[in-house]
This record gives structure tokens, C-alpha cells and sequence, in this order.
């Protein structure tokens, strides 16, 4: 969502013109808006591809990840599927490479033997849809169909795009050879953080029926009571997590379930992807660069059976996804739920560790302007967290525009994350927003923080 918004949610018709029509004003600032989004996130998309060769940019770095160049034509080829064809109504660019590009039809492990656009063919049919979409822009009615609501269709472009920019920053990270990106480190922290935070129990909303970006699986809002809980006021970090592995956590059967322990073995897990060790310690690999661990830094690239099996052994357990909701959105003082943990303004610099501005999860306590009414630390940014909760639909759910967004991953096959990673936009990234994943995946910036039931006594 790039919109300024109202306390409802939707777009603020502010600074139109005094004598000014306010509809037409408010429309020419979300096109304006929505312009600014699609050339900031083109912008990073050519960052991430521009930095290695074209050899490099059509080789599969793993079988589970694309080749950057597939990435690249197929955040085109959907921008023309939806803005060109369907919302412009215009002729198609490139109809022959739809199947290439349609993610269902295509394994990820099958897509470096289809006869993929060439780099320099893929970024000269991106500018081709991109020319027709800004052309279509300046003619669209807002109100003309639901798709087209708050310019929800451009909205959903911009965050599918950021969504695969973040897929491609993973995929830099599995690379071999030298580093090619690079960013200023994360703040230091500011401020000590608390070990937990008490939530109270009670109804809350979960979800928005007004978010004009939200995606189908964040809607409808609807009410949820929950007992008190015990949350980390931060995610887990390197340190805590390394007095699990130095106990033998990933020897001990007991702390895993008995399909994460069967995936332990068969992966041969001992620790956190990317981890090395480093003579008495342990270092990581991050974009090609290897350094120590830093303690208090959340861990990162850890599963979901590692983070629950960690819980396990600390006497915690893994938040439900209304619990790690209402965390961060919920706000005691006026009982209603917040946009994002610290209000309703988008995200700023000083708030979250967003948009690949630092390449690492920043230490716990850097951004304290960032923590919820109810003091728990970045929520948003850092490392995706899992929940315990497995994907579906809310009461009331309604697919739009597509089943293939959401609906057919519903199911206990998938696991939801919240609150996304350094990696991950802000247009890409709300108080709403479910990500989720099979529970064997680690190359996502993944990291958890725990929760617990209320001891007896605890609440006075």
C-alpha cells in the first residue's frame, strides 16, 4: 500500500487544489502514486539483474529458485496479462511466451531447459509493457470496476513485482562466486528490549476490509477473542539460538515433531542454513561475504520444524498468526487494530528494516519508533517469523481477482509468516499481510519469535 490513508484505510483526497473537483484531484494523486511505485520497483528489479552477467542471470543457482532471467520476464509477462490486456483492453505483446511464464505450468526445477527470453530480449519486452501501462494510466477510471478500485490492479502489479524482487534478492544469496550487492549495515541498537510482553485477552480485529492493496487472503476483517498470552518482545536471536545448538537441540528427537524430525534427518540439518563453523564458533555466508555471527542479530534462514523445535526446547511454542496479529496491531488505549504495529502511517527508515536498504536483519532494539502500542520490537522487517498456523482462508473469504493467488494453497501443507524480512518492500508489507511456505523452506529470510500460555498467578 503507497497511498496515504485515512484512519479507514483508503486514500486520502487531501491536497487537491482549493476550487478543484476532489474526485479528479484524488484520482490524479493515485496515478501519480501508482507511477512513482512502478518505476521504484522496475528500479530495484534492474538493480538485482544489472549487477551479473547475462551467463549468470540464465544459470539456476538451486532447483528450488528460478533463473533471475525467468524472474524478470515474468513479472513483464503478468504486468501484461492484467494491465495491458485486461485493464487497458489493449493487443497483446507477447501472447506466444505466456505458457513459458505461467508459474503453474512451469516447475522451477524444469525452467532452465525452456527457451527463455535472452536478457537483452527480456528487459526490451519489460519496456515495451511498461511504456503501454504508464500510456494506459493517464486514461484508466478508477471506478469503473472493482479491479480498478483505489487502482487496486496496479497496486497488486507493484506488489508481485516486489514480491519476486525479494524471491531474486534470495536467490543472490544461494549464488556462488564474488559479492556483487552491497548496502550500509543495519542501525545499532537504540534501545534495550524487554525478554516478553504480556498481551491481554480479549476481542480484537483480524484482517481489513479496507486496505485498498490488501490482498484477498488478508480479507474480510472479523473479530477474534483470544485468551492472554506471553509473546517475545523480539525474534529470536543468534545468541539464544546458539545455546540450543551447543545443547544438542538438533541431536535430541524430544524437541522436534515427528515430521520435523524426519526432515532433520533427511536434510542432515545441524544448523542454520548458511551457517559455517568458524574454529570454536560459527560464522555465515551472506551475498558472497563470510563474518562471524553477530549475537544479538535475529536468526535468520531457519525453518519452520528448527523454529518449532527450538520452542520446544526453550518451554515456548510458536505464536498462532492472530496471536502475532494482535501483537502487533492491536492498541489497548483506543481497542482498535492499527495499520502497523507503531499506527497507521506507512513505514519509514527509523520505523523497520525494509526494501533491501541494509542486506542483513538489523540487532534487536534498532528501531524502537518501529515497536507496537503494546512494546514488542520489530514485527515489521527483520526476518519473516512463523507461525503455528497453517493456511486458509478467513470466514468469509472470497477469491479475487484469481484462485491461483491464494485459494488453491489453502491447506495444511503450508505455513503462514508474518511481518516480512529486510528483504521485503513496504508495498509488499502491512500489518495484514500472510505470507506463506512449505515448512522444509530456509532460503527465505525466515527467522520466529515465541509465545507462551499464561502461567497461573501470572495476571495478578
Amino acid at each position: 500500500m503507497t497511498a496515504t490513508a485515512g484512519r479507514d484505510g483508503h486514500p486520502g483526497t487531501s491536497g487537491s487544489p482549493a476550487g478543484s473537483d476532489p474526485d479528479r484531484g484524488a484520482e490524479d494523486n493515485l496515478r501519480r502514486r501508482i507511477a512513482a511505485e512502478l518505476i521504484r520497483t522496475r528500479e530495484r528489479s534492474a538493480l538485482l539483474t544489472d549487477v551479473v552477467d547475462d551467463d549468470d542471470l540464465m544459470r539456476q543457482h538451486s532447483t528450488i529458485m528460478s533463473p533471475l532471467v525467468w524472474d524478470l520476464a515474468h513479472v513483464g509477462n503478468q504486468e501484461e496479462l492484467w494491465l495491458v490486456r485486461d485493464v487497458g483492453r489493449r493487443e497483446p505483446v507477447r501472447r506466444d511466451i505466456d505458457e513459458l511464464y505461467d508459474a503453474f505450468k512451469q516447475p522451477r526445477k524444469d525452467r532452465p531447459a525452456l527457451p527463455l527470453l535472452r536478457p537483452g530480449e527480456a528487459r526490451a519486452y519489460l519496456g515495451t509493457v511498461r511504456n503501454k501501462v504508464l500510456d494506459l494510466l493517464d486514461q484508466v477510471r478508477f471506478d469503473e470496476r472493482r479491479l480498478l478500485a483505489n487502482g487496486f490492479a496496479f497496486g497488486m502489479i507493484v506488489q508481485h513485482e516486489q514480491q519476486h524482487d525479494e524471491t531474486m534478492l534470495a536467490t543472490h544469496q544461494l549464488r556462488q562466486g564474488p559479492p556483487v550487492l552491497a548496502a550500509p549495515p543495519p542501525p545499532e541498537p537504540a534501545v534495550a528490549v524487554p525478554g516478553e510482553v504480556l498481551v491481554p485477552g480479549g476481542p480484537f480485529v483480524l484482517g481489513t476490509s479496507t486496505e485498498p492493496w490488501a490482498l484477498d487472503n488478508e480479507r474480510p476483517a472479523h473479530e477474534v477473542d483470544l485468551p492472554p498470552f506471553v509473546i517475545d518482545a523480539a525474534p529470536v536471536t543468534n545468541e539464544r539460538y546458539l545455546a540450543f545448538v551447543a545443547d544438542g537441540g538438533y541431536d535430541e528427537p524430544r524437541w522436534w515433531s515427528e515430521a520435523g524430525w524426519q526432515h532433520r534427518c533427511a536434510a542432515g540439518l545441524r544448523a542454520p542454513m548458511h551457517w559455517e563453523p568458524d574454529g570454536s564458533g560459527w560464522a555465515c555466508r551472506r551475498f558472497g561475504r563470510y563474518a562471524p555471527l553477530r549475537p544479538d542479530e535475529p536468526v535468520v534462514h531457519v525453518c519452520f520444524y528448527e523454529a518449532e523445535a527450538f520452542a520446544a526446547w526453550a518451554g515456548r511454542r510458536l505464536p498462532t498468526e492472530a496471536e502475532w496479529e494482535k501483537a502487533a496491531r492491536w492498541d489497548p488505549a483506543s481497542g482498535r487494530s492499527r495499520r502497523y504495529p507503531w499506527g497507521d502511517e506507512d513505514p519509514t527508515p527509523d520505523r523497520a528494516n525494509l526494501g533491501q536498504r541494509h542486506l542483513a536483519p538489523a540487532p534487536v532494539g534498532a528501531y524502537p519508533a518501529g515497536a507496537s502500542a503494546l512494546g514488542v520490537h520489530q514485527l515489521i522487517g527483520d526476518v519473516w517469523e512463523w507461525t503455528s498456523s497453517t493456511f486458509h482462508g478467513y470466514p468469509g473469504f472470497v477469491a479475487f481477482p484469481y484462485r491461483e493467488y491464494s485459494e488453491v494453497f489453502f491447506g495444511d501443507g503450508y505455513r503462514v509468516l508474518r511481518g516480512g524480512s529486510f528483504g521485503t518492500d513496504r508495498s509488499a508489507c502491512r500489518g495484514t499481510f500472510r505470507n506463506w511456505d512449505l515448512p522444509i523452506r530456509r532460503q527465505i529470510f525466515s527467522g520466529f519469535r515465541c509465545a507462551r500460555d499464561v502461567r497461573p498467578g501470572e495476571l495478578g
